[in-house]
């Protein structure tokens, strides 16, 4: 009796179809609570899935019921002392399970349905709609990997690589070829002689059993001198090293932590960092990070060193900039590498040091950079949009290069709520923009 093993990787008693088809009638949905989610989450969990809410609104399938009216029914009511036929009923106060409508939070009167999203799929709807800037426009950089790729079938090969599917099927042409008999007809063959030997003997009977006798003795033959499988048959799976390219990209992380930084300011600064991380190892197969904090003086530090560190000072933000310079130049060459960054600061700049920062953006950084986005960490009480009379001299500096280069963007926040909109303005899809 055969033994049938399900390897599929849809997990079991679920069904896969319905859960994309549910996925896809109530996107828009899950779309908002997960970007709801986002902003509540803390930084370690910023990219694992996990359980969001939905109202049931609008989420149950078509599904056939009786008619209100019409046809015949028939009906078993429980008995009551207290109502008749004819009575109204008051509607009852407060509601009994759920939440009812006047429970729900978004006002859409319905109970909230709770749904688990993969680690994928929660980052498939988080960054959905959004893009890296002119990826189109600029071409990825990619360095050269051999990789194997499947190249048809060969006769000879490692066992691993054998194809099951082809060799039977090459085997099977080979012996309705050369007619190799089958085992039903052998088996055909003996069960008419033993029924002759069992009848009573005539003429004709012998005759049969004669010819029977040679067409089984030829069969047996053929059957052993065809092989059921032959060496000629066997495939394997061949495989040829193809070189393809692999699209790579570094991300500069670059942060003042000068004594005007407090825990408040790195924080935010860290989400934002993590925010793109995340979004740029979902467009390319490798990212590099390089973590630049500066004073007065710049250095390329760890992950640890550079949210964690105490070292305080003054403010020169250009040494961040050289210094993100010279790194490029020296271990990723724009030739090879996307290049992005991302500078977060409370605005402060030494006089006078600003002119000589809008000079290496303009001259020595903006050529070669994919997108270069600048937070900067306002009060708590500044919108990200605020951009008034009394800015510091960082955002000064920076406003007009914002307007003159495409792949400049500079925002504010000022609570941990301004970090995922101000993310997803910056890299909204360009057909959101209104360009081409």
């Amino acid at each position: 009796m055969p033994q049938f093993i399900d390897r599929r990787l849809n997990p079991r008693d679920k069904s896969l179809g319905n859960r994309m088809r549910f996925l896809k009638r109530t996107r828009a949905r899950i779309k908002e609570a997960v970007d709801k989610a986002v902003r509540e989450r803390t930084i370690g969990d910023a990219a694992k899935g996990g359980s969001v809410s939905i109202p049931t609104d609008g989420i149950n399938e078509p599904m056939f019921h009786d008619a209100d009216s019409g046809g015949d029914r028939s009906r078993v009511l429980p008995g009551n002392k207290e109502f008749v036929s004819g009575d109204r009923l008051d509607k009852p106060k407060g509601g009994q399970g759920g939440r009812g409508r006047q429970g729900a939070q978004d006002g859409d009167g319905e109970d909230a349905f709770t749904f688990a999203l993969s680690e994928e799929e929660f980052l498939d709807l988080l960054f959905e709609d959004l893009e890296l800037p002119d990826l189109i426009k600029a071409s990825l950089k990619d360095a050269k990997l051999a990789e194997p790729r499947r190249a048809g079938y060969s006769a000879d090969g490692l066992i691993p690589n054998l194809n099951v599917l082809r060799t039977m099927r090459h085997s099977l042409s080979r012996r309705l070829a050369l007619r190799r008999p089958s085992r039903s007809e052998i088996e055909r063959l003996e069960t008419r002689l033993a029924e002759i030997a069992e009848a009573p003997e005539t003429e004709a009977l012998k005759e049969e059993e004669l010819r029977l006798r040679v067409e089984l003795k030829r069969a047996k033959h053929l059957q052993r001198s065809i092989p059921f499988i032959d060496p000629i048959d066997v495939r394997y799976n061949r495989f040829t090293r193809v070189v393809v390219p692999r699209a790579k990209a570094v991300m500069f992380c670059l942060m003042d932590v000068s004594a005007s930084m407090g825990e408040r300011e790195k924080d935010l600064a860290k989400r934002f960092f993590i925010l793109l991380h995340l979004f740029l190892k979902r467009k390319y197969e490798r990212v590099d990070i390089v973590f630049i904090r500066h004073t007065h003086e710049a250095k390329e530090v760890d992950e640890h060193e550079f949210f964690y560190g105490r070292e305080t000072g003054g403010t020169v933000v250009s040494t961040a900039l050289e210094a993100m310079a010279e790194i490029r130049d020296k271990r990723y060459s724009p030739a090879e590498w996307n290049v992005y960054c991302a500078e977060a600061s409370d605005g402060d700049n030494s006089g006078g040091d600003t002119e000589r920062c809008v000079e290496l953006l303009n001259e020595a950084i903006l050529p070669t950079t994919q997108y270069f986005a600048y937070i900067e960490i306002a009060d708590r009480d500044i919108s990200s949009h605020w951009s008034g009379g009394d800015s510091k001299e960082l955002w000064r500096g920076y406003a007009d290069l914002a307007e003159a280069a495409p792949n400049f963007a500079m925002r504010k926040v000022s609570n941990p709520a301004d970090i995922y909109p101000v993310f997803r303005e910056l890299f909204a899809r360009q057909r959101e923009k209104g360009t081409p």
